[in-house]
Order: C-alpha cells, then sequence, then structure tokens
C-alpha cells in the first residue's frame, strides 16, 4: 500500500463510527489499522483484448456505505468478480483489511473471510420456509449434512429473531419463500447474508424491480446496517442512491471517473457526457 493510502487510510479509520473497528487486532481478526476494509489498487482485467478494468483503485473505509454507478459496462460486475474471487486480474492488487490478499484465495475461502454477495435477481429455498432459508444460511453445510433443524442453540436463535426483525419478515417467518413478493425475496437473501456475520456486503441493484414501497424500506435497512457492516452498493436508481449515499463512485471503462457526493458527481460534465446525460 503506497504511503497516501496509509496516511489517509488512518485519517479515515480516527472518523470511522462503526462499533469494534479501532480494537488492537487479534489471531483471526481482521486487520483495520490502516483504515480499508478493502482497497484496490491499479487493477487490470482484460477478456479477447477487452479491457474491462483498466487501472482501477478504490477503497472502501470500515463500516462505510458506498455506492457505485456508471454505464452498462463500466466494469461494477467485474469489480464485484475479482473481489469475491470469481475473475482473477492480469495485475493489480486487491486486499480485504491491511493483510488479507484476495487474489491467493478462492470464492468459498472469501465468503469464509468475511465477504458476502448478493446478486441482482434474488435467490432462495421457495420451497422453504423463510426462517427455514435463515436456519439453512446459518447453519451451513452442515444442516445440509445432517438433520439439525431444530438443534439451533439459544444464541442461534436470538440472531435469526434479530435478523427476521431487521429484515421485517418476522410475521412471515413461517411462509414459504416462494410465495413472497420481489421485495421480500431480496430482503430475504440479504437476511441470509447477514446471518453469516460478514464484515463486507457487496449488492448488485438490489432495488430492482421494487415497489416505491419496498425501496424505501430497504433503503431503511441499508443505512441501519451502515457502521455494523461495510457496503458496496451498485445501483442504478438515483433516488435510492441519493437516499442512502455519503460517498459515490462513478466507474466508465473499467476505471473510477469521478467520487464525491452524488449532487458532487451529477455536475460532473464527464459523468453527465457518459453516463447520466443532459
Amino acid at each position: 500500500m503506497s504511503p497516501d493510502l496509509l496516511d489517509q487510510g488512518g485519517e479515515r479509520l480516527r472518523a470511522a463510527s462503526g462499533p469494534g473497528y479501532g480494537r488492537v487486532v487479534t489471531p483471526g481478526q481482521l486487520d483495520l489499522a490502516h483504515g480499508r476494509i478493502l482497497y484496490l489498487e491499479d487493477v487490470h482485467v482484460s477478456f479477447d483484448g477487452f479491457r474491462a478494468i483498466n487501472g482501477l483503485s478504490i477503497d472502501i473505509a470500515p463500516g462505510e456505505l458506498r455506492c457505485i454507478i456508471g454505464p452498462n459496462g463500466a466494469g461494477k460486475t467485474t469489480m464485484m468478480d475479482i473481489i469475491t474471487g470469481k475473475t482473477r486480474p492480469d495485475r493489480g492488487t486487491v486486499y480485504f483489511g491491511g493483510t488479507i490478499d484476495l487474489l491467493r484465495h478462492g470464492e468459498a475461502e472469501i465468503a469464509q473471510l468475511g465477504i458476502g454477495r448478493k446478486f441482482q435477481r434474488p435467490t432462495v429455498f421457495e420451497a422453504l420456509s423463510v426462517y427455514e432459508n435463515l436456519e439453512l444460511a446459518l447453519q451451513g453445510s452442515r444442516a445440509l449434512r445432517a438433520s439439525l433443524w431444530g438443534t439451533l442453540t439459544g444464541a442461534q436463535r436470538d440472531r435469526l429473531a434479530e435478523v427476521l426483525t431487521l429484515i421485517r419478515l418476522q410475521d412471515r417467518m413461517n411462509r414459504a419463500a416462494g410465495l413472497l413478493s420481489h421485495g421480500q425475496k431480496q430482503w430475504l437473501e440479504i437476511g441470509m447474508l447477514l446471518v453469516q456475520d460478514p464484515k463486507l456486503l457487496l449488492l448488485d441493484e438490489p432495488v430492482a424491480g421494487m415497489t416505491d414501497q419496498e425501496t424505501e424500506r430497504t433503503a431503511e435497512l441499508f443505512l441501519t446496517l451502515k457502521g455494523r457492516h461495510s457496503l458496496v452498493v451498485v445501483e442504478h436508481d438515483m433516488s435510492f442512491v441519493g437516499r442512502i449515499a455519503e460517498k459515490v463512485t462513478v466507474l466508465a471503462e473499467g476505471a473510477v471517473l469521478a467520487e464525491g457526493t452524488l449532487a458532487q458527481v451529477q455536475a460532473d460534465e464527464r459523468v453527465i457526457e457518459v453516463y447520466l446525460g443532459r
């Protein structure tokens, strides 16, 4: 990490509001001493000669909620693929905290390290109830190997109840997931990530297809999660972005085009030219 990133990271760490992010690092704990939970530096990826990612550098602070916007083909999905181990860059640096080189880990390992990803379309077990979906996510492969339903500890049951309340599905906990609305399925999948207590959440167009009321509830949920978790939200809905984001990053042609508040990037002539239009 370059000296300027170190200095900036230390300053951002002191300003971070998330609980516990300033603790002394102990074995097994994510090292956030430099004020970065995630950073990519000079990352490049080409597919058959097409430069999907072209010198991308971006960093996320602990507890931050960052929105990523940009035109189709800007590299937003490829960026998430790189972070989660699905795509290997041609060159560049990708770190989780100060010591974990994500390029040395596979997809399953990265998920276990504490990075959760939600794709645009919700993926839930429709024949199972809301509660069973959350229980399955909490127990992982153990729940598939053995008949462990009903064998949760008190702490695990408390965690499921907490998440059910957070995603506002406590009154639908026994309903089959297939009977939920599109927005409710999105919340359930987010809940399935939350029960695993990820440190970083990557969310791809989470409000696409939602009603106005569901979109507003999702904004409230994300603002509640901010500080407890770090969130990277890729979204095209500018109203939603304006509701939740303090800082917005605009990608274009595989690199950062602009950063700032939504008002600042909306006023940037380059952003208007390539993305927002007039």
